[in-house]
């Protein structure tokens, strides 16, 4: 069998003993080299971790032009998500690397994490349920939950998450209205400005993704005009929310809650936020599930070789990447 070259996987969901991916890729000629990301890791431990390899099935590691000039076999970096934030884009297309994602085969696993997040905020189950572990029994008391029923919740971005959690949304007789650029009105529900939207809404769930546009979306400013005891979500990027504007919310009580799966930095060891108790969290896995994680991983095998191949493949971030020649790629830092 033609030998292919490598595929690093550093996806941490991916199970190299059962993975039907796996069987995809070496029936075509690619060796696996599982580096999982458990924790945070620099642009030269990536560099180095990928050294040799054809391809990356990856997480959320960083790609800068750094990388990319020390792995001059790269072609294609498979997503496994939507986000590309960590990625430089303009530096993987200039050394010719691809950059697939997987859109859409997670929305909805995301969808059903944000309902989690806000009924556990909304209903103070961890609270409670660390009060009862304690030993004590306390109905009606300090700890009594809202009704998510009869309340405004504000989606801040409109795309496929946020369309599905108002999708949702409507079996708890709740309004809903969304924030999104631009500002348009579908799907029976009414956009209009970010700050509109955060001091009409018991709840603000977030859905769009980390860019510059967004980075710091809500901050001080935006969190000093919310409805006083509003609840905030985000199952987004943590970038998008400033932590310690967020933290003085909490601590204040403009907000009453906050359910976050995504933080500034993963894993958000020493975060106050850990230890606030009216902080829901989880380890950035609102887009995780056992169905969810296996369309996602087949999803990027498919385009990486997909992309080997020449042909066009769904979720291609960056297609100028394939048109550049070998001798036209940027490969010195």
């Amino acid at each position: 069998m033609t030998d292919a070259g490598t595929v690093v996987i550093t996806y941490p969901g991916y199970d190299p003993d059962t993975a039907e991916i796996a069987r995809t890729l070496r029936d075509a000629g690619f060796t696996i080299r599982y580096e999982p990301r458990v924790n945070e890791r620099t642009p030269d431990e990536v560099a180095e971790l990928m050294a040799g390899a054809t391809a990356g099935i990856i997480s959320t590691d960083p790609f800068d032009e750094a990388v990319f000039a020390r792995c001059p076999e790269l072609r294609v970096l498979a997503r496994v998500g939507v986000g590309t934030d960590a990625i430089d884009l303009r530096a993987a297309t200039d050394a010719g690397v691809a950059v697939t994602i997987t859109p859409g085969a997670n929305a909805n696993t995301v969808a059903d994490h944000t309902m989690a997040l806000i009924l556990a905020c909304s209903r103070r189950l961890l609270e409670n349920d660390r009060m009862m572990r304690e030993g004590k029994w306390e109905r009606g008391g300090a700890l009594s939950g809202t009704d998510l029923t009869g309340s405004t919740v504000g989606i801040v971005g409109m795309g496929l998450i946020g369309r599905a959690v108002a999708k949702r949304l409507r079996g708890f007789d709740v309004d809903v209205i969304g924030s999104d650029l631009p500002n348009v009105s579908q799907d029976g529900i009414v956009r209009m400005p970010l700050g509109d939207v955060l001091k009409a809404a018991d709840v603000i769930t977030v859905h769009v993704p980390l860019l510059p546009s967004t980075r710091g979306l809500i901050g001080a400013g935006e969190l000093a005009n919310v409805r006083r005891g509003a609840i905030l979500i985000n199952t987004s990027r943590g970038g998008v929310v400033d932590e310690d504007a967020l933290v003085a919310a909490l601590a204040d009580g403009r907000l009453s809650a906050a359910g976050l799966d995504v933080f500034a930095r993963e894993p958000p060891a020493g975060s106050p936020l850990l230890m606030m108790p009216n902080v829901v969290v989880s380890p950035h896995i609102a887009g995780i599930s056992v169905y969810s994680q296996q369309r996602m991983l087949a999803m990027a095998a498919s385009s990486i070789l997909d992309v080997i191949a020449g042909r066009h493949t769904p979720g291609l971030v960056n297609p100028d990447a394939l048109e550049r020649p070998d001798d036209a790629r940027v490969r010195t830092p």
